[in-house]
């Protein structure tokens, strides 16, 4: 008497499951509806094999089925009696014979949301009984060498999904791709209706992948898709198995022939089509079925492509918003704020130059707003639209500032990885600011002078020649004319930089720029903190007058952003600014500890000479330069020095 057994079923498609085996009844396997076993594949036969009890335990027997019962790769003769372990498998079917009782955890059927065998509809199991072929793939435009009644046949379909390719190029949205494909498929296999199902969220570039999250984008005829009992689970056969299946019996319902394929998008099943031929016509081949697998790869292709535009175009209006709120802010840090003479002298000379291609050359010290300069000449000139790239020649070695500047080729020196594209190509058609241009080195200095002159350049490494369009601005704090007689900056490229020059006094000369600088940082600093700071005290405003500012602007604004951070008032006090005390630039070199000269008693006009001659010293002779740095009219000065010319 055969001892207590079961069979653990693995089935691709309905997941793992156990039926038991009963002493003194047969169990039987196939794919009629009436075995105890159903077996979903073509492969099988409608009676396929049968498992009895015997004496000497349980056998397994093939009734001799069309491809066969398989050990392993053997099919089987004659009746084998099985022992625990053994597998065989029929058509896509493992199935492993087992002692004793089935475990609790087995026994239910795995299945996809939407649909379950056990509430399937008798049309659907009738339609699943009668595929006859299965594919994973289309081989259709893979057979282009074939035998010659091939070839035609693969040329129409070519040319069919050529143009449906296009087609699907050209459309706008998720339903008009669906109804493209299905209108292509139709005509192809020549049926009569069909439908499309895609996941409901594909238009807005997220598509599901469940076949509960399906809607069906097109149909034809209108309505059909609802009319048909069998439709969900046929969908959801096909999107579980990943195959495309033909289905063909003339009892299935009125007849007609059934082709489904999965639309397949990142390598996966997202949804699928389905197209019935009428009874009567030509008999549905598997070539039927290679083309509406190609019509759906096809489709899938364009889902991928409208999900990408659709995330791309999101992608792309979100960056352009965030590129206007950055230009504004830009806008914003990159301002001249102030109401001094000096200042507004400087912005009529950039107003003057902005629209000239002059070189200029902008003297301060540092933290005065060179590079602030520099970006109001390149928005009022006409090459406000390119880019403006700023470059510090103080903070690389010669080596790496002639890459910075000019690129290097792939391997031109240790690290170089790829083609790299220096400063200057960057800045083609726009301004290149280069700041403490007098920190660059001699050989460098060479090269930077052919540049200027209009001559092309050569990537570090590179042989091929370099033609670009920049417009460059200059900027440096050092004394270039000691530099010069010093040999440590070429005589020719200070003539070449110093053909418009721009002097930006420091803070302390224009006091009248520092309370609208406060206010303005105070302003701007309070938004970004989320502070409640409105103002400051007049003695916080007084301090801030009379301090001397050795780091210029860039000092007074790390001054007004601390205050701001660390006030608990919504007024910051005198004890809230934390000055320095260091020394101004001009300054540097003394001796703090020196004691001050004696003082000798002058007249205002002993004074004013002195103040002036030092002033047109300090330029060079430009009477025009002195009187905007004095804050007088030229006519001005020429008069005070034609009576001191007396005196």
């Amino acid at each position: 008497m055969p001892d207590s057994a079961y069979l653990l079923i693995r089935d691709p498609q309905g997941g793992e499951s156990a039926t038991r085996l009963v002493v003194g009844e047969r169990l039987t396997l196939g794919r009629a509806p009436t075995n105890h076993v159903v077996i979903h594949d073509e492969r099988a036969s409608r009676l396929h094999a049968e498992i009895i009890s015997t004496p000497a335990g349980w056998s397994l027997r093939d009734l001799a089925s069309r491809n066969g019962t398989l050990f392993g790769e053997a099919a089987l003769g004659a009746d084998h009696l099985l022992s625990p372990g053994d597998v065989f498998s029929i058509g896509r079917l493992e199935i492993t014979f087992c002692h004793g009782d089935p475990p609790s955890a087995v026994g239910g059927t795995a299945e996809l949301e939407g649909t379950s065998p056990a509430v399937a509809s008798a049309e659907f199991e009738r339609w699943q009984a009668t595929i006859t072929h299965r594919r994973t793939r289309s081989r259709l435009l893979e057979a282009i060498d074939g035998p010659g009644e091939i070839v035609p046949r693969v040329g129409r379909a070519a040319a069919e999904l050529c143009r449906l390719a296009f087609a699907l190029g050209k459309a706008g949205d998720a339903r008009a791709i669906a109804r493209l494909a299905l209108d292509a498929a139709l005509h192809g296999v020549e049926a009569t209706r069909g439908v499309v199902f895609l996941p409901a969220g594909i238009a807005a570039g997220q598509p599901g992948t469940t076949a509960a999250a399906l809607d069906a984008f097109a149909t034809t005829p209108p309505d059909w898709a609802h009319a048909s009992d069998r439709l969900e689970g046929v969908i959801t056969a096909v999107m579980r198995t990943d195959e495309a299946l033909l289905a063909c019996d003339p009892h299935l319902a009125d007849g007609s022939t059934s082709l489904s394929a999965p639309i397949r998008s990142g390598g996966r099943a997202i949804g699928a089509m389905h197209a019935e031929r009428p009874a009567g016509g030509r008999e549905a081949t598997p070539d039927d079925l290679e083309f509406m697998m190609a019509v759906c790869d096809a489709l899938g292709v364009a889902v991928e492509n409208l999900s990408a535009r659709e995330i791309l175009s999101s992608r792309l209006a979100s960056t352009a918003d965030e590129n206007e709120r950055l230009k504004r802010r830009l806008g914003e840090e990159s301002q001249m704020v102030g109401a001094s003479p000096v200042l507004e002298a400087i912005k009529g000379q950039i107003a003057r130059v902005a629209g000239t291609r002059a070189t200029i050359l902008v003297r301060g010290e540092s933290g005065v707003g060179k590079e602030l300069v520099a970006r109001a000449i390149h928005d009022a000139s006409d090459r406000r639209n390119g880019p403006f790239v700023c470059m510090n020649c103080a903070a690389l070695s010669e080596t790496l500032l002639e890459s910075e500047l000019f690129g290097h080729e792939k391997g031109a020196f240790t690290g170089a990885t790829e083609r790299k594209a220096g400063k200057f190509e960057t800045a083609h058609k726009g301004t290149l600011m280069l700041d403490e241009i007098g920190e660059m080195s001699p050989a460098i200095q060479a090269k930077f002078l052919r540049v200027l002159e209009g001559h092309p350049f050569e990537r570090v490494g590179g042989s091929s020649r370099v033609q670009v369009d920049v417009r460059v601005v200059a900027a440096t704090n050092r004394d270039l004319e000691q530099a010069v007689a010093a040999g440590e900056f070429r005589r020719d490229l200070y003539f070449r930089l110093k053909v418009v020059e721009i002097l930006v006094p420091p803070l302390r000369k224009r006091p009248e720029d520092i309370e609208p600088l406060a206010r303005h940082y105070l302003q701007r600093f309070a938004i970004e903190a989320g502070r409640r700071v409105r103002d400051f005290t007049p003695a916080a405003l007084d301090a801030l007058r009379g301090s001397h500012w050795p780091g210029n602007i860039r000092e007074l604004r790390n001054v007004i952003e601390r205050a701001v951070v660390l006030s608990a008032d919504e007024l910051i006090d005198i004890d809230d600014l934390a000055l320095s005390q260091l020394s101004s630039a001009g300054e540097t070199g003394r001796k703090t500890a020196e004691r001050p000269a004696p003082f000798v008693p002058l007249t205002l006009d002993e004074l004013e000479q002195r103040h002036v001659q030092a002033t047109l010293a300090a330029v060079g002779g430009n009477k025009t330069k002195a009187a905007t740095m004095l804050g007088i009219e030229r006519s001005t000065l020429d008069r005070k020095l034609a009576r001191w010319a007396k005196a």
